[in-house]
């Protein structure tokens, strides 16, 4: 413990410890909180969690690592800034005064209807046309402003990037220099790109204030606002932040935890923290970790009161369950998981029907799948012999980030097009509002990439008002026991319903 830490200790009353917590402000990404050692110990333990996995991890399987996460370190008594508001419960759960040794947390005085003058003022427009910010984006910007630090729960189409625009142009007028992280290249450009969009009948010129960070290029930042990848500034030296007042990170959900906190915990004196994500983790540490960084969680809207105010697609998702003999369900009941993975993925008939059921679609279709080489070449390969004029793509990880944007630029223009691609290029980001059915070659449990890939068909386009799921599942129970597939399509079913989206299951024999 060093002598500022120290000095924190003894300027604390005698007295206040047995019934109190004392909380200091280090910096922008930790707190202190001292009380009495029992307290400490309580704290230490309410954030102490398993991490997902973790008996998987070379780290634990060697012995190095327990696999658990500690957020409140009982030694420094540090925690994490943006779990003030869960220190604060905690106290009034156990009836602890609570004393703030300096100014902890900050917020700003804004009014809602500076922020309606603002992004009027701003004249946003999108593809020539010009735009009005919706209620909700309103005050997404107001909140994001006014407590500075905030993770705001946005679903895919809801308009995050307008939202992002905004605060970036406020942050300018502020003379504030801007940070905004995304989790790939191609959302680089595509976020660069939207900005251009939005500007493009208000004068401002977006060449002349923000810089794309991508690839090879400079890591020296010569404009107000710097869009990156996690990947491309993981290792600059704390100096490099220091240069930033705001960081936004949208997707954030997606960023490895490592790289998360590498990166956050070297913004000390950034005090404007967003995060944005359409989806959270069902774990409980992944989303305190996210909290830790950026704030308290605040649902901006859901999907569903989206589809309810006609402002996406309405979702119709048709789980198809694929029924297999009994001898099959027989052969295959002792698989593995990854076992009955290889048997799903190259079996013929199943193949066959995805096939049959993408070319039967009208309108443009996206179909994902998991594993390249066994499945989506596979499936590519078969849909295009058989697709006569409808054009046939394929996006994967080893498709560059330039032929990627090509293949969207020509799909958003086409009405009848297939894009075959893996889930972990198309789950999130990609800007395609054509798409009008989805299909799920491959099983998924996880419900940030259900919810994430689902969210390519619900942006409207012209005429187009619905978006249809094609949840393909696969019953090779036998007896008593469930399949690991159709387990997994228990869990989607659960997302569903979490999500109040309309769904039913259809029953096909396949042979």
């Amino acid at each position: 413990m060093d002598d500022q830490e120290l000095h924190s200790l003894e300027t604390i009353p005698s007295g206040w410890l047995m019934s109190s917590i004392s909380i200091e402000k280090i910096n922008d990404v930790y707190i202190r909180v001292i009380s009495d050692r029992s307290i400490e110990q309580e704290l230490a333990d309410r954030f102490t969690f398993m991490v997902e996995g973790y008996k998987f991890t070379p780290a634990y399987k060697s012995g190095v690592w327990d696999g658990k996460i500690r957020l409140y370190n009982l030694a420094k008594k540090t925690i994490y800034a943006g779990l003030l508001h869960h220190i604060l419960k905690y106290a009034e759960e156990n009836d602890l005064t609570v004393n703030y040794l300096n100014e902890v947390a900050t917020t700003e005085d804004i009014d809602i209807d500076y922020v309606k003058k603002f992004t009027d003022w701003l004249n946003i427009h999108s593809r020539g046309k010009p735009i009005e910010l919706r209620d909700y984006q309103i005050d997404g910007i107001h909140r994001a402003l006014t407590q500075k630090r905030l993770l705001l729960l946005s679903p895919t189409s809801s308009g995050k990037s307008a939202l992002i625009y905004s605060l970036i142009r406020h942050h300018l007028e502020h003379n504030r220099r801007c940070l905004i992280i995304v989790p790939s290249i191609s959302l680089v450009s595509q976020m660069y790109g939207d900005f251009v969009d939005y500007s493009s009948d208000n004068g401002w010129k977006t060449e002349n204030y923000c810089q794309q960070l991508q690839g090879g290029m400079t890591k020296d930042v010569s404009k107000s606002v710097l869009c990156s990848t996690w990947q491309s500034i993981f290792k600059q030296p704390k100096s490099w932040f220091d240069q930033f007042d705001v960081v936004i990170c949208d997707e954030v959900h997606t960023a490895v935890a490592k790289s998360l906190s590498g990166i956050m915990e070297k913004l000390t004196a950034t005090p404007y923290r967003i995060g944005l994500t359409g989806t959270l983790s069902a774990s409980k540490t992944n989303k305190l970790v996210l909290e830790g960084h950026f704030g308290p969680v605040n649902q901006v809207i859901s999907t569903n009161e989206l589809m309810t105010k006609n402002q996406i697609a309405q979702l119709k998702i048709k789980c198809l369950l694929l029924k297999y003999d009994q001898d099959t369900r027989k052969g295959v009941s002792k698989y593995s998981y990854q076992d009955e993975i290889d048997y799903l993925v190259t079996n013929p008939a199943r193949n066959k029907f995805i096939r049959n059921l993408t070319l039967s679609t009208t309108g443009n279709t996206l179909v994902l799948f998991t594993l390249v080489e066994k499945h989506g070449k596979k499936l590519y390969d078969m849909i295009a012999a058989k697709a006569g004029d409808r054009k046939v793509f394929l996006v994967y990880g080893d498709v560059s980030a330039e032929r990627r944007e090509e293949i969207r630029a020509l799909v958003a223009k086409e009405k009848d097009a297939i894009i075959i691609a893996s889930y972990a290029t198309y789950q999130q980001g990609i800007n395609v509002p054509s798409i009008e059915n989805i299909i799920f070659a491959s099983p998924t449990k996880s419900k940030i990439r259900s919810l994430q890939s689902i969210g390519r068909g619900l942006r409207l386009n012209d005429g187009k008002t619905h978006c249809t799921l094609f949840d393909i599942a696969d019953d090779l129970s036998w007896k008593k026991s469930k399949n690991h597939t159709l387990k997994h399509l228990t869990e989607r079913l659960k997302i569903y319903s979490e999500e109040k989206f309309n769904f039913k299951i259809i029953e096909v024999p396949i042979e």
